[in-house]
């Protein structure tokens, strides 16, 4: 039987341990390179573009000549603002990379020391860089187009007569959602979280290009896709492929997705769902790519992705609100 690949020799080319073990001089020069790679890692303003600068007093810190602004090589990133090293960022985005069904915020906190909080924080704008970074081209070629449910539980009473059937409307609390998983077949997946099911078809027709082929399954609502694109449909009580017509990989998306819920995080649903999604669609698409590759290709996404406006200040923003 062939040996999986995240058992090869070639799915390991990052050492945790080189990572912190770098001193924070290694670690600033590596950042800078990765930012103004454009400049062999000298600092440009954030704000104006501007190349002239000059020291501050305060390590790490310049002065742009142009605008007066006064930044350090964080400042504009995802990182703005940061409060740890960025040897302990480094080190949270390669232990964050080799979470091959994601890695909780809890957990990454024991890691490394930190709070929740802080912990909380620093993988949601991991994931906010990945998702920022990720290709939004439109899905060619074969597309597999599914959804599943996510959140919404309801806990049964503890007396059998006191039941409710929860398969009921008026039972449910309103708060489950759906993921709309887009694959193209040994492709790209693209998601979206929408409140049902039929509502993926309008993220379909805009996500997925002219001309290519459709597969569904046997649900009434993606009767509408046979309008907009070839497609094929697969009656997942007969079999689960058929006459080349199957939605196994959007399905082995929505597996790796669940093992996240059930053994990582134990809740991924609200309003946070679609962060999940995104980071759980990049595992699965990159998951024949090595961790060395991937943790250069989430610290180049956070060196360049901008200031986030939902996660800078978010634990502020919460006392304060």
């Amino acid at each position: 039987m062939a040996q999986h690949f995240l058992l090869s020799p070639a799915a390991k080319t990052l050492s945790l341990a080189k990572v912190l073990r770098m001193s924070d001089e290694d670690a600033k020069s590596s950042f800078r390179a990765l930012r103004w790679a454009s400049t062999d890692g000298e600092p440009v303003c954030p704000k104006c573009g501007c190349l002239d600068h000059s020291d501050l007093k305060r390590p790490d810190y310049w002065q742009c000549k142009g605008c007066k602004y006064q930044f350090s090589m964080t400042s504009g990133t995802i990182f703005h603002s940061r409060k740890l090293s960025v040897r302990d960022i480094l080190g949270a985005i390669a232990i964050f990379t080799n979470g091959a069904k994601g890695y909780s915020a809890l957990q990454l906190s024991r890691d490394l020391c930190i709070t929740y909080k802080a912990a909380f924080v620093l993988c949601h704008k991991m994931r906010e860089a990945i998702g920022a970074a990720r290709d939004e081209g439109a899905l060619s070629g074969n597309v597999e187009v599914d959804g599943a449910y996510f959140g919404g539980y309801v806990k049964p009473a503890n007396r059998r007569e006191d039941r409710k059937d929860r398969r009921r409307k008026i039972h449910q609390s309103g708060k489950r959602q759906v993921v709309i998983a887009m694959r193209e077949t040994k492709g790209r997946t693209r998601t979206g979280v929408v409140s049902n099911e039929a509502e993926g078809v309008a993220l379909t027709r805009a996500n997925v290009q002219a001309g290519a082929t459709v597969h569904a399954d046997e649900a009434a609502h993606w009767d509408k896709l046979a309008a907009h694109f070839p497609i094929k449909r697969i009656n997942h009580q007969k079999a689960y492929s058929q006459d080349g017509a199957n939605t196994n990989a959007a399905e082995s998306f929505f597996s790796r997705i669940r093992r996240a819920e059930i053994g990582t995080h134990h809740h991924v649903a609200g309003k946070y769902l679609a962060a999940y999604a995104t980071e759980m669609a990049w595992r699965e698409d990159a998951r024949r790519t090595a961790n060395g590759s991937q943790f250069a290709m989430i610290v180049s996404a956070a060196a360049i992705a901008p200031k986030s406006d939902a996660w800078c200040g978010y634990w502020q923003k919460k006392r304060q609100a």
